[in-house]
């Protein structure tokens, strides 16, 4: 049965499959976890307006997002293409790059959310 066609529950059992999966293997997303749970426990600690809870659990989603993109290209990658190849090369630099941007994203929300609370 194809993907598309299956139930509601049965493809989100497969998305929470592959969460568990990439949580198993990927130290990187592991230590994104954390820092997402670090967040939290700071905004339960420092209690700043619903905004900045908004601002960070976006900012934080699109990181763990952006890690589990990454480790499927280079899943994919490297069961297509095992060897070492330039293009490879580049797809896997170009989606690690992507989880780098959406990290100094959540760094400056982080930022922003300090300043505002400074003030």
């Amino acid at each position: 049965m194809s993907f598309k066609k299956q139930s509601f529950p049965a493809r989100l059992g497969c998305a929470l499959r592959g969460l568990r999966d990439a949580l198993r293997t990927e130290a990187s997303l592991k230590l994104q976890v954390l820092a997402l749970l670090a967040a939290l426990a700071a905004l339960v600690w420092l209690r700043p307006e619903p905004l900045w809870w908004a601002l960070v659990a976006l900012a934080s989603a699109l990181v763990i997002a952006a890690e589990l993109l990454n480790t499927a290209l280079e899943q994919l990658a490297d069961l297509l293409h095992p060897d070492a190849h330039p293009r490879i090369r580049v797809l896997k630099d170009c989606a690690a790059g992507a989880v780098l941007v959406a990290s100094l994203g959540a760094l400056g929300v982080a930022a922003a959310l300090a300043l505002h609370l400074l003030r």
